[in-house]
């Protein structure tokens, strides 16, 4: 399954503790075409549970979930708003956890999504608990990966919630989030985006990975070579998200042996661009919203006469236009959709570009924390009790 364009067999990943990250990139267009089936196959019971609230106008949207599950609703925020035609927030657990009277302080009926890979990082029940606590009427829409979590049992059978489970590869067994990011993100973009969504969407997305798979690994390699010590993502709208996620996914593989950071495209100009160095890698994720892509184009090309033209690559689905020289990672045939759904191909680029930095850093990206000073479901969270509202 392991394309051989990506520079290392599977003996030389297993060797580098690196085998269960590389199978579990690869194996992504399997699964989000299997997730497909499954929306396709589930949309009458989802529809149930689920048109009532969406046809209530009063009724907010949270989507939540920790690190990369919380990525997942900042890329799926600004679509669903789009699409839905009403507020969608996207707010992390641990903002619920630590505030959670400022996080629902206005009472009104919430559906609340929660992405979990494992459902058993403390979090992401305490966040559903407080929802119940803090609100007079709450729905939940769990999206997890692990059947035998405590989010998955708790919200099992309940009248107040539905329960998507992704296939069963989605439940990583590396330490950063991967298949199950993509998996979660695109079921809940397929069950909540209602008549924006075609029954194809799943396999298009699909044949755009298999795409990059197929092409980009020998260039993530090329990049990961050079020694660059700091990497900035830049990208807007639902991309946004995206480039907080890419920055995440390049400094868990490299155990922090490169700096990550992450900003919108108009963003960064104010103060962050302080970060580049001679030492810069800078990425830019290109929106496929003609009016949006302009901004991004404007940014790449600032980077291109600040860093030099190799040291800034852009990533998207449109052509080359106002692109100058720069490197660009093109994916083909998803030029009309949205930017959330356009999410999954570049994080593939993202998690191809991690993963061989991690390697090239010497670094064993199953494990990059060996020490156990991070972990791959967070421990050491203790959740306090919410006294009662005086």
């Amino acid at each position: 399954m392991i394309n051989t364009s990506f520079g290392y067999t599977l003996p030389e990943l297993s060797e580098r503790g690196a085998e269960q990250t590389a199978r579990e990139i690869f194996q992504q267009p399997v699964l989000w075409r299997e997730v497909g089936r499954t929306a396709v196959a589930d949309r009458a019971t989802n529809s149930a549970f689920l048109d009532p609230l969406l046809a209530r106008p009063e009724l907010r949207i949270v989507l939540t979930g920790a690190g990369t599950s919380a990525f997942a609703g900042e890329i799926l925020a600004p679509a669903l708003t789009r699409q839905l035609r009403r507020r969608v927030d996207a707010v992390p657990t641990t903002d619920i956890v630590s505030n959670p009277r400022e996080c629902f302080a206005e009472d009104r009926p919430t559906l609340l999504v929660s992405f979990a890979r494992s459902g058993d990082s403390p979090e992401s029940v305490a966040a559903t608990e407080l929802a119940e606590q803090c609100l007079t009427e709450v729905h939940h829409l769990v999206v997890t990966c692990n059947p035998e979590g405590e989010l998955y049992r708790r919200h099992t059978g309940t009248a107040r919630s539905l329960v998507l489970l992704m296939p069963d590869g989605a439940n990583d067994e590396g330490f950063a989030m991967t298949s199950s990011f993509t998996c979660m993100t695109l079921a809940t973009w397929l069950t909540l985006a209602g008549s924006a969504v075609d029954d194809g969407l799943a396999a298009r997305l699909a044949v755009a990975a298999e795409q990059v798979l197929a092409t980009r690994g020998a260039a993530a390699g090329e990049l990961a070579r050079r020694g660059y010590g700091r990497a900035v993502y830049l990208g807007s709208g639902s991309l946004a998200g995206l480039a907080r996620e890419s920055a995440l996914k390049l400094l868990e593989l490299s155990a922090g042996g490169v700096v990550s950071y992450f900003d919108s495209a108009l963003g960064f100009r104010h103060g962050p661009k302080a970060v580049l160095d001679g030492s810069t890698l800078a990425l830019v994720y290109l929106s496929n919203d003609p009016y949006t892509r302009q901004y991004d184009l404007d940014i790449a090309d600032e980077l291109r006469r600040s860093l030099g033209t190799g040291n800034v690559v852009a990533i998207g689905a449109g052509d080359r236009d106002g692109l100058a020289d720069l490197d660009l990672w093109q994916i083909d045939g998803l030029d009309d959709v949205v930017d959330a759904a356009l999410a999954l191909p570049l994080v593939v680029c993202a998690q191809l570009i991690g993963l061989h930095f991690s390697l090239a850093l010497g670094r064993t990206p199953d494990n990059p924390f060996p020490s156990g000073a991070v972990n791959r479901v967070v421990e050491g969270v203790t959740i306090h009790a919410l006294p009662p509202q005086l």
